[in-house]
C-alpha cells in the first residue's frame, strides 16, 4: 500500500482547501512539537475498525458514523461530549434490534476541527476577510485577527481531541455503554413525543431479553460485551500538515498509520486523484472514506478505488453518497453498477446531510428532516436494485438541544431555528430528529432482513 509512498510526498502534489499561514516559522514549529506527541489511537485499533468494516461491505454489520459538523473550542464541555455519545449508543440499539445485525460505532469526534469552504473569503459590508475554516484554523468573529490561520491552533486541538478520547474510552469501557443503561440513556428533552415512546418500548424490551439472558447465566460478568462497547473516531483529512505529524510506522506491521483517528476520509472538494489529499491517504493503512458527490463520474470512482485500494483489501474503502434527495435516484445508480461490476469490495453509506443544505428565509443555513429521510429512503432502494449492501449512514448530529434543522415529530420550524442555533458551522440533527432517522433506518434494515430470510426459506423449499 505504501511503496514509494513517503508522509510528505502530498508536499509536491496540487491542494486545495488550505490555509495560508502567515508565518511560515510558527508552522514548521508547531508542527514539529505534534510529531514528538503520542498517538491519539494505535495501529492495533485501526486494523480492528478494518476487519469490521469489511463484515460491513459483506452484508454481515452496519455503519453509524455521525457526530459534529465541525467541533469546537468554545463548547468543549464533558457534558457535551456525553450528551452526543448517549445519541450515538441510542441510534445503535436502534438500529440492531430492528436490523438484527451488529452496528460499528464510529464517531465524527475527537479531530472533527478543520472545514472546507466554497470560497477562500468573506465579504462583509466591503471588508473581505479569510473564511472561517474550523477551530484548528482560525476563529469565527469577523475581524483580522481572529480570521488569520494560527498555526499552534493545531496543539490546541490535539490537546482537546486527547481529552475527549480519554473520556470516550472511559464512557465506553467504564459502564455507561451497559445495556442494562439503556433507560437512562435518554436525554432530559427527548422526553416525550412518538420518538420517545418507541425508544422507551424498544427499551423495555432489550431489559426483559435480558433478564431471560441472566436467567441462563449469560450476564455482563461473562458477556462483557453486555456493559461495553467500542466507539472508533473519524475525521476529513484536511489539514494535510497535521495529519503528516500524526502518522507513524506501525511497530508490528511496518506500515504508516494515520494516528489522528481510525479513519480518515476525503471530502468532496478534494479528491482530485493527482491531487494532495489522496496522495496523502493512499499510504496510510487506516480505513479511509470517499465522500461520493453529484459531480462524481464513473469512471473517476474507479480511478479512486483503484489509487485509494489498489490490494482491494475489504473494510478499507467507505464510499459515502452525498447527492442531495433530489438528485441521488438519478446519480447514484450509475455509480453502483459501475463499481458492483468492478468486483470491488467497498462499504457504500449514505450521507444524507450534505446534499440537503438550503438557507432558510431568515438567512439560517439549515435542513430539512424530510429531505435527509427522503435521501435515506432511496439510498436503501437503489442499493437494493443494484444488489449491493446498503452498508452505513453517515450523519452530522449532536446531543445538545438545538434548533438548526427544520422538522421532525417535535417540529422545528424556520421561526424556531433562532431559538438554540449554535452550530459553528453546518446545521446538525438534535437528539430527536437522530432517533427519528434511526427509526426509519431500523425498518429499511428489518425490511432486507426479511427478503434475505424469505429469499433463504424460498431457495430451501425449492431443494
Amino acid at each position: 500500500m505504501s511503496g514509494e509512498w513517503t508522509p510528505d510526498g502530498w508536499r509536491s502534489k496540487p491542494i486545495r482547501q488550505v490555509p495560508d499561514y502567515p508565518d511560515a516559522e510558527a508552522l514548521a514549529e508547531a508542527e514539529d512539537r505534534l510529531r514528538g506527541y503520542p498517538p491519539l489511537v494505535f495501529a492495533g485499533e485501526a486494523r480492528r475498525l478494518r476487519a469490521q468494516l469489511a463484515e460491513v461491505a459483506a452484508g454481515n454489520a452496519f455503519l453509524l458514523q455521525g457526530g459534529d459538523c465541525a467541533e469546537s473550542f468554545a463548547e468543549f464541555h464533558p457534558d457535551n461530549i456525553r450528551d452526543t455519545f448517549r445519541v450515538i449508543l441510542q441510534m445503535a440499539v436502534v438500529l440492531i434490534f430492528g436490523g438484527g445485525r451488529p452496528v460499528v460505532k464510529v464517531g465524527r469526534l475527537a479531530g472533527q476541527f478543520a472545514k472546507p469552504r466554497s470560497a477562500d473569503f468573506e465579504t462583509v459590508d466591503g471588508v473581505e476577510l479569510p473564511s472561517y475554516r474550523g477551530d484548528m484554523i482560525n476563529d469565527m468573529p469577523f475581524d483580522a485577527g481572529a480570521r488569520t490561520p494560527e498555526p499552534r491552533r493545531m496543539v490546541r486541538a490535539y490537546n482537546q481531541s486527547a481529552a475527549t478520547l480519554n473520556l470516550l474510552r472511559a464512557f465506553a469501557q467504564g459502564g455507561y455503554a451497559d445495556l442494562h443503561q439503556v433507560h437512562r440513556w435518554n436525554l432530559d428533552f427527548v422526553s416525550a413525543g412518538p420518538e420517545a415512546a418507541r425508544y422507551a418500548d424498544l427499551a423495555d424490551r432489550i431489559d426483559e431479553a435480558l433478564r431471560f439472558m441472566e436467567a441462563c447465566g449469560i450476564t455482563s460478568e461473562t458477556v462483557p460485551h453486555i456493559r461495553e462497547t467500542e466507539l472508533y473516531t473519524s475525521h476529513e483529512a484536511l489539514l494535510l500538515g497535521y495529519e503528516e505529524a500524526m502518522t507513524r510506522v506501525d511497530s508490528t506491521t511496518g506500515d504508516w498509520y494515520d494516528t489522528s483517528a481510525h479513519l480518515l476520509w476525503i471530502g468532496d472538494r478534494t479528491r482530485q486523484l493527482d491531487g494532495a489529499h489522496v496522495e496523502f491517504l493512499r499510504g496510510v493503512a487506516n480505513p479511509i472514506g470517499l465522500k461520493v458527490g453529484p459531480s462524481s463520474e464513473a469512471d473517476d470512482l474507479l480511478r479512486l478505488i483503484d489509487r485509494l485500494n489498489p490490494d482491494d483489501t475489504p473494510g478499507r474503502l467507505t464510499l459515502y453518497a452525498r447527492m442531495g434527495a433530489d438528485k441521488v435516484a438519478e446519480l447514484l445508480p450509475p455509480l453502483v453498477r459501475a463499481v458492483n461490476e468492478s468486483g470491488r469490495s467497498v462499504v457504500w453509506a449514505c450521507d444524507p446531510m450534505h446534499g440537503n443544505t438550503i438557507k432558510a428565509q431568515n438567512g439560517y443555513k439549515t435542513r430539512r428532516l424530510e429531505a435527509v429521510l427522503s435521501e435515506v429512503r432511496d439510498f436503501f432502494a437503489i442499493l437494493r436494485a443494484e444488489g449491493a449492501h446498503p452498508g452505513g449512514i453517515h450523519v452530522e448530529l449532536t446531543g445538545q438541544n438545538v434548533t438548526e434543522c427544520i422538522g421532525g415529530a417535535r417540529a422545528v420550524t424556520e421561526a424556531n431555528l433562532a431559538d438554540r442555533y449554535h452550530t459553528h458551522c453546518d446545521p446538525r440533527l438534535n437528539a430527536s430528529q437522530s432517533l427519528e432517522l434511526a427509526f426509519e433506518v431500523a425498518e429499511a434494515l428489518k425490511a432486507e432482513r426479511d427478503r434475505i430470510n424469505g429469499n433463504a426459506r424460498s431457495g430451501a423449499a425449492a431443494e
